[in-house]
C-alpha cells in the first residue's frame, strides 16, 4: 500500500502524529517539541501526501524525484564486483556466436569483435558468411584475424598470402559501417539472390557487420591453406561516433556532426543519452543543465600523463563492447572504471560526474548537526583484508586478451597475516597498461585506508549527497574523523533514518600522486605467437614525437626480439587526410638498429608537422618476407611542445562608450615559441575553456611585440547631439514635466511626456540605444521611440541603471526621444543612438580572454578576462 493512500484519508491530527512518531524512531538525537517543526524534515512527508516538493535554488524536487537522487561509484573491487554482471570478457569478442536469436552487440572505442552469425552458406567450393557485429554505425575495420592469424587484405578485401601461406588468396572479407541505409553485399547477393538466401534487400541498415567468401584449395593444399578448418573471423573496429558537447559544431540532434572518440566521459554521455541500448535518458535533463562540470571531465580525461622513458598518453580512455542480454548498468560501471569515476543522478534529472582527480571544487562539508547516525570501522576483518591488489586490464598487444600489469602489494602485512591475501581490480574496458596501473593505485591506497562505513545524513546535507568527496566537521559526533576528508562511494535515500544513508571510505591524501620512473611498473610481458610465416609481430613500448630543429621525426621503441635475422621496419600515415579517409603509408627499414637494455630504438625520418598519426612496426624476415604489423599507435607530431609563456599585457584600450565594438591590445613576452594569439570572447561571468569558447580572432605575433585587435566595426558614432545633456534645452525639445540640468534630463510627475530631438534615420534599420536611469521614482517607465509616423517603442524601465535597446526604423521615423509616462519621476543621462552594421560586435557585456600558441598549437598561460560593455 502506497503512502499517499495510507494517509490520505486521515485527519491532519493523525498525520501529524504519525510523522512525528517517524522522526522520533529514526533520528538519533532527542525529539524537539511537537510545535517546533523540522524545516527540511516535514516537506518530504508533505511531498508524499501531496503534490508539492522542496525547493532548492529555483529548482522542486518531488519525492519521487529525490529517491532516484543515488550517487555510485564503479565497482572494480570486491565481492560487490564479482556478484554484479559483467561485460563479455574481451576473449569473447575472438569467436562469432551461433545463436537462432543472439543479442545485439553495441561497442566503442578500439576494441576486437566478431558478433553473431546472420549467413552461414556452403555452395560449391566457396562458404559464405555474414557477422553482425553492432547494432549501430561505426568508424571503420582497422584488422582482420582468421581464428588467432592475423592477415592483411588487398584493395579488394582478399588475403594477400599468396606464396602458398596460410589461407593463400583464398579469403575474401568485406565491411559495412552500418549506414542507414546501408549497401547490401553484391558478391554474396550474385551467388544466393536466386534461391532468396541473401538479396538486395538483406541490407542491414543501421548494422555494422562483416562478409566472408572462403573458396577451398585442392585437396593437396586444403589442411595447410585451412589447418584449423572453416575460417573463423574477428575484427578490430573503431565503434560508435559520440556527441563531443566541448565542439560548437556537433549537433546533438544530428548525428552526422559526431565524432569517434576513446574519451571515457564523452562515451558515458553517448550510453546514458544516445545509445539505442543504454539508459536513454534525455540529455536535455542529463547533460544540459551541468554542461560545465561534464566538459571539466571530458577535458581530465584528455590531459597528457608523461611516461618513464618520454612522451605521453591520454590520461583516461575507455574501450570495450557490450550485449543486450546485460542491462545499460553493466556499461555504465565499465565505462566508470576505465576513469575511476563517480556519478549521482539529481532529483531533477541531471547526471553529475566526477572522474579520478581530486579537486576542491568538489567537496562539500556535512556538520555534527547534519549527521543523525553513523556505523563506522577504523579497521577490516581478517577475511576483508587485502595485501596485494592485481589490476587487469585488456591487452592488445596480445590480440586483445586479459592480463595483469605489475601488482601492489603491503608485504609488512603480508608477514603479519601469515599469508597473501590478493584481490583482483577488473578495468576489462581500459586498453592501456600504464592507465590500468594508475586506476589500480588509486584502489590499492583506498584500500589501505581502511576507514570505512555509513552516516546517515539529515536533508540539509543534501549538498553533501550530491558531491563525491566530504570533509568532516564533527568534532562532537565523529572526533577521529573531523577535519578528515571522506569519499561518498554511495548514497540512497532513506526515510526511516529522514534523510540519506551515504556509504564513506576515508580518502587518501596521496591519491593522485604519480611518479612515471616509480609507478608505472614493467610493460606486461607479450608471448610469442608465431604467424604462418613464422615471424612475431613487434611489441611496442613507445611512441613519441621528436622535434628537431623545425623538423619533427618518430621515435619508436620496441621491445627487443632476440633474434638477430629479423629486420625492423616501421610505417606511418596521416590518420585523416580530408574526409575521415587516412593517407598512404610510408615505410623505413632499421637493419643496423641495434639492440640495447632489452629495447631496440627506431628514429624515423621526418615526418608531417602537427599532425595525427597512425604508426604501427614489423619484422622483415631473411627471405624478405613481413611479419604482421603490430597494433596501432597514435601521436600528433608536434614540432614545438614548449608552451609559450603568458603575455606581458592584455587590457581594453578604448574608452566608453563602446559603440559595436571593443578595442582590445596585448604584448607578447621575451619568447620565441610564440606564433600566434587568440582573442576569445564569452559572456560576463561564465566559464572560459579555449577548447569550446568562441574564438573571434587569431594573430600572427612575434616576440616582444604590441598589438591591437578591434572587435567590432570602429567607425560608429553617436548620432544624437547632446547626448549627456549639458546644454538646455540645447538640440533637445522638452515636453511638460521635462527639465535639463545639472547634466542630466529629468522629468517628474504627473504628465506623460517626451523629451525628443530630429535624427536622420535609414528605414527598416536596425539601431542600438543606450541610456542611463539615475533617481527613480514612484511606479511610471520611461521609454526609448522612434517618431515620425508609427511610433516605434523599445523597452520601458522601471528602475535605476545602464540599459541598452535596440530599435528598427520605420519608414517615416525622423524623431528620437524618452517617453515617461505620468508614474515617472526620474533622471536620464548618457544617451546614445548609432546604426547597427553587420561587423558590429554583439550588444552586451562580455569577457574577453587572449591566448598564446606556439607554431605547434600548444597553448600558453591564458590572459583575462577585460571585462567590456558593448553597446
Amino acid at each position: 500500500m502506497s503512502l499517499k493512500r495510507h494517509y490520505e484519508d486521515m485527519p491532519s491530527e493523525e498525520v501529524y502524529r504519525r510523522v512525528c512518531e517517524i522522526y522520533l524512531y529514526s533520528s538519533t538525537s532527542l525529539m524537539p517539541a511537537p510545535p517546533a517543526y523540522d524545516p527540511i524534515f516535514t516537506p518530504i512527508f508533505t511531498a508524499i501526501f501531496g503534490t508539492a516538493g522542496i525547493t532548492i535554488g529555483t529548482s522542486t524536487i518531488t519525492f519521487a524525484s529525490i529517491a532516484s537522487a543515488i550517487a555510485v561509484t564503479a565497482l572494480s573491487i570486491g565481492i560487490q564486483a564479482l556478484m554484479a554482471p559483467k561485460p563479455p570478457k574481451p576473449e569473447d569478442g575472438k569467436v562469432p556466436k551461433t545463436q537462432s536469436v543472439p543479442y545485439r552487440t553495441w561497442a566503442v572505442g578500439r576494441t576486437r569483435i566478431a558478433g553473431a552469425y546472420m549467413l552461414w552458406e556452403a555452395r560449391g567450393k566457396y562458404l559464405y558468411s555474414v557477422q553482425a557485429l553492432a547494432g549501430h554505425r561505426i568508424k571503420a575495420v582497422n584488422r582482420y584475424w582468421l581464428h588467432d592469424d592475423e592477415v592483411e587484405i588487398d584493395v579488394d578485401g582478399v588475403t594477400t598470402n599468396d606464396d602458398n601461406g596460410r589461407y593463400g588468396n583464398n579469403v575474401r572479407i568485406l565491411h559495412r559501417v552500418g549506414n542507414d541505409p546501408e549497401t547490401p553485399y553484391t558478391q554474396l547477393v550474385s551467388a544466393l539472390s536466386a534461391d532468396g538466401i541473401w538479396t538486395n534487400n538483406h541490407r542491414g541498415d543501421g548494422q555494422a557487420s562483416v562478409a566472408l567468401i572462403a573458396e577451398s584449395s585442392e585437396a593437396k593444399n586444403q589442411q595447410k591453406r585451412f589447418p584449423y578448418g572453416a575460417p573463423s573471423l574477428s575484427v578490430e573496429i573503431d565503434g560508435a561516433y559520440c556527441w563531443d558537447f566541448r565542439d560548437p559544431g556537433q549537433n546533438p540532434d544530428n548525428p552526422a556532426t559526431w565524432t569517434w572518440t576513446r574519451n571515457s566521459v564523452l562515451i558515458l554521455c553517448w550510453h546514458e543519452c544516445f545509445n539505442e541500448f543504454g539508459n536513454r535518458r534525455d540529455y536535455h535533463k542529463a547533460i544540459l543543465p551541468v554542461l560545465d562540470m561534464w566538459v571539466e571531465e571530458a577535458n581530465i580525461c584528455d590531459e597528457d600523463v608523461p611516461l618513464n622513458g618520454g612522451g605521453s598518453e591520454k590520461r583516461y580512455e575507455c574501450n570495450g563492447f557490450d550485449t543486450t542480454e546485460n542491462g545499460p548498468k553493466v556499461g555504465t560501471n565499465s565505462i566508470l572504471a576505465t576513469c575511476d569515476g563517480w556519478m549521482c543522478e539529481r532529483g531533477d534529472g541531471a547526471l553529475l560526474l566526477t572522474v579520478g582527480k581530486f579537486r576542491e571544487s568538489r567537496v562539500a562539508t556535512l556538520s555534527d548537526a547534519d549527521i543523525i547516525g553513523h556505523q563506522i570501522g577504523y579497521d577490516v576483518l581478517f577475511e576483508d583484508e587485502c595485501n596485494r591488489l592485481v589490476p587487469k586490464f585488456t591487452y592488445p598487444q596480445t590480440a586483445y586478451s586479459t592480463c595483469d600489469t605489475d601488482y601492489f602489494e603491503d608485504t609488512a602485512a603480508q608477514l603479519e597475516a601469515g599469508r597473501v591475501l590478493s584481490q583482483e581490480a577488473d578495468y576489462g574496458w581500459c586498453h592501456q597498461w600504464r592507465q590500468a596501473r594508475r586506476l589500480g593505485k588509486r584502489d590499492w591506497l583506498r584500500i589501505q585506508q581502511k576507514v570505512k562505513g555509513s552516516i546517515d545524513v539529515r536533508m540539509s546535507g543534501i549538498n553533501a549527497i550530491y558531491s563525491r568527496w566530504v570533509r568532516l566537521d564533527t568534532p562532537i559526533r565523529l572526533p577521529r574523523l573531523d577535519g578528515k576528508l571522506v569519499e561518498n562511494r554511495r548514497s540512497t535515500v532513506a526515510i526511516t533514518r529522514g534523510g540519506f544513508t551515504m556509504e564513506i571510505n576515508q580518502h587518501p591524501d596521496t591519491i593522485d600522486d604519480w611518479n612515471p620512473s616509480v609507478d608505472e611498473g614493467a610493460q606486461p610481458p607479450v608471448p610469442e605467437a608465431l604467424s604462418s610465416d613464422e615471424i612475431v609481430a613487434p611489441v611496442i613500448n613507445l611512441v613519441q614525437a621528436k622535434p628537431n630543429g623545425g623538423a619533427v621525426y618518430i621515435r619508436v621503441v620496441i621491445i627487443d626480439p632476440a633474434d638477430d635475422s629479423l629486420t625492423p621496419v616501421v610505417r606511418y600515415r596521416v590518420h585523416d587526410t580530408g574526409g575521415g579517409n587516412p593517407g598512404a603509408w610510408v615505410e623505413q627499414e632499421f637493419p643496423d638498429a641495434p639492440p640495447a637494455g632489452g629495447y631496440v630504438d627506431l628514429n624515423t625520418n621526418t615526418v608531417p608537422q602537427d599532425t595525427l598519426l597512425d604508426v604501427e612496426a614489423a619484422f622483415i624476415g631473411s627471405n624478405d618476407s613481413y611479419g604482421p604489423w603490430s597494433i596501432t599507435a597514435q601521436l600528433t607530431s608536434t614540432v614545438d611542445p614548449v608552451m609559450p609563456i603568458a603575455l606581458t599585457s592584455f587590457s581594453n584600450t578604448d574608452a566608453a562608450p563602446h559603440l559595436g565594438r571593443a578595442t582590445l591590445g596585448f604584448t607578447t613576452g621575451n619568447d620565441a615559441h610564440v606564433r600566434t594569439v587568440q582573442i576569445f570572447r564569452v559572456a560576463t561571468g561564465a566559464s572560459f575553456d579555449p577548447a569550446t569558447s568562441l574564438r573571434i580572432a587569431t594573430l600572427a605575433v612575434s616576440p616582444n611585440g604590441t598589438y591591437s585587435y578591434v572587435d567590432g566595426d570602429a567607425t560608429r558614432t553617436n548620432l544624437l547631439t547632446d547626448g549627456d545633456f549639458a546644454t538646455s534645452p540645447g538640440p533637445w525639445t522638452l515636453g511638460t514635466g521635462w527639465s535639463i540640468a545639472s547634466g542630466v534630463a529629468t522629468h517628474v510627475t504627473p504628465t506623460q511626456s517626451q523629451i525628443t530631438q530630429p535624427v536622420t534615420l535609414t528605414p527598416s534599420s536596425v539601431y542600438r540605444v543606450a541610456f542611463d536611469v539615475t533617481g527613480y521614482t514612484g511606479t511610471g517607465t520611461v521609454t526609448p521611440r522612434f517618431q515620425g509616423g508609427t511610433t516605434v517603442n523599445g523597452t520601458g524601465r522601471t528602475a535605476n541603471g545602464s540599459f541598452s535597446d535596440v530599435l528598427t526604423a520605420g519608414a517615416s521615423s525622423n524623431v528620437f526621444g524618452f517617453n515617461g509616462n505620468g508614474g515617472f519621476s526620474g533622471n536620464v543621462d548618457n544617451a546614445i543612438l548609432y546604426l547597427q552594421t553587420v561587423t558590429s560586435a554583439p550588444q552586451g557585456t562580455w569577457d574577453y580572454y587572449a591566448s598564446p600558441f606556439n607554431g605547434s598549437g600548444v597553448i600558453g598561460p591564458s590572459s583575462g578576462p577585460v571585462t567590456v560593455r558593448v553597446i
